[in-house]
């Protein structure tokens, strides 16, 4: 008949841990005794139900008459791949030692269970015994499901992450005594994060920060160059929003077109800064010009110019609809009106002219220069007989 081994496994080492107990525990009185220290350190300890019925298993099946032996294995307290190494490592001794060719596992909770695997390719396992004491399988095995899942970056990214935000949001709120406010912010902050996930944005971010790291780091021109863009639209927003009369006797769309129009400029200068920053730093680095940037500064002036143009007429307009009761179009005849308009018009043009010329020239350089590259290195391969 084949040897059975009553194996018993605490994972995370409690008997170690607490109790200065050196595995692996051989034999029915070593075993007697580590859980009697268990006991005395910890007695409410799940691992200490579980010797014991390792220790009832084996009388039992000592008594029928089995051939027998009882072993405890133990782990690490961080349970992973060093602690389920150590246990693989035991287990080798104790069946060089015991000779077991059979296994009867007896595992305190869910997580031992973990370990099958790792026992059943070097011994046969006849049964599992499960222990836990009375009433506390389901809570335990819940908590030890819920422990693994939050420990996995992904689940940790999605649950930890809104929290952190929440209570970060609400303490800078609660310090500066803007408590009532803070639940707004927190409202708003929530519907970026989940704006950031609806559209899966996270790389995006994620090289936005690294472009901010490097930028703070090396000192590139972008970095200061994308703040003051920030700094002015900001500016520019405040500004126009203390300078936008909101009257309830008037249509909302009158204040929201003087707010467009008070913006405009400061959005054009914002990217006019962004972009010069960016082919700045591209030049220092690489020593050439991007050429792709050139038609920006046509495409923001000219936005700037039939922009507010535009706004400016149609809230004359309305505002003349409101108070008077009659739509006129007389504000998108006037001279300043169509002056702006032919400006931004002209400068678009000049833009995508210019553009297209550049990009031809910039193509037919690189091309001509491509086709030398490849005649020398094709003249450099090529070997004159002697």
């Amino acid at each position: 008949m084949a040897k059975i081994l009553i194996l018993n496994v605490d994972r995370d080492d409690d008997f170690g841990r607490k109790s200065q107990v050196q595995s692996p525990i051989i034999g029915l009185q070593n075993n007697l005794e580590a859980a009697m220290k268990l006991g005395r350190s910890d007695p409410e300890d799940s691992d200490l139900n579980a010797i014991f019925f390792a220790i009832r298993v084996y009388e039992s099946m000592k008594a029928d008459g089995v051939d027998v032996e009882i072993a405890t294995l133990c782990g690490e307290i961080n349970v992973g791949v060093k602690s389920d190494l150590r246990i693989a490592e035991q287990l080798d001794a104790v069946i060089a030692q015991t000779h077991a060719q059979e296994a009867v596992l007896v595992s305190d909770g869910a997580e031992d269970e973990y370990i099958l695997p790792l026992i059943q390719s070097r011994l046969k396992i006849t049964a599992v015994q499960r222990v836990s004491v009375k009433q506390s399988r389901q809570i335990e095995d819940t908590y030890y499901r819920i422990v693994k899942l939050l420990d996995e970056d992904k689940v940790k990214k999605q649950f930890f992450l809104p929290i952190a935000l929440i209570l970060m949001v609400w303490a800078v709120f609660a310090i500066f005594g803007m408590a009532a406010s803070g639940f707004g912010a927190i409202l708003f902050t929530l519907g970026i994060y989940l704006l950031i996930r609806t559209f899966n944005s996270e790389k995006k971010l994620a090289v936005l920060w690294h472009e901010f790291r490097q930028g703070l780091l090396i000192g590139r021109p972008s970095f200061y160059t994308t703040i003051l863009a920030f700094v002015i639209i900001a500016v520019t927003v405040f500004y126009a929003y203390n300078n936008t009369v909101f009257n309830s006797e008037i249509s909302l769309i009158v204040p929201i077109l003087s707010f467009l129009s008070a913006i405009t400029w400061g959005i054009v200068a914002a990217g006019l800064l962004a972009a010069f920053g960016r082919v700045t730093d591209l030049f220092i680095r690489e020593k050439k010009v991007l050429w792709t940037y050139w038609i920006v500064p046509f495409s923001l002036f000219a936005y700037g110019f039939v922009a507010s143009a535009i706004f400016d007429a149609l809230k004359t307009s309305i505002l003349k609809y409101v108070t008077e009761g009659e739509f006129s179009i007389t504000p998108f005849l006037t001279q300043s009106f169509i002056g702006y308009v032919a400006v931004g018009v002209l400068i678009a043009f000049i833009g995508a002219i210019s553009y297209h010329y550049i990009k031809e020239l910039h193509e037919i350089d690189e091309y001509e220069l491509d086709i030398e590259e490849q005649t020398t290195k094709a003249a450099n391969q090529t070997k004159l007989p002697p």
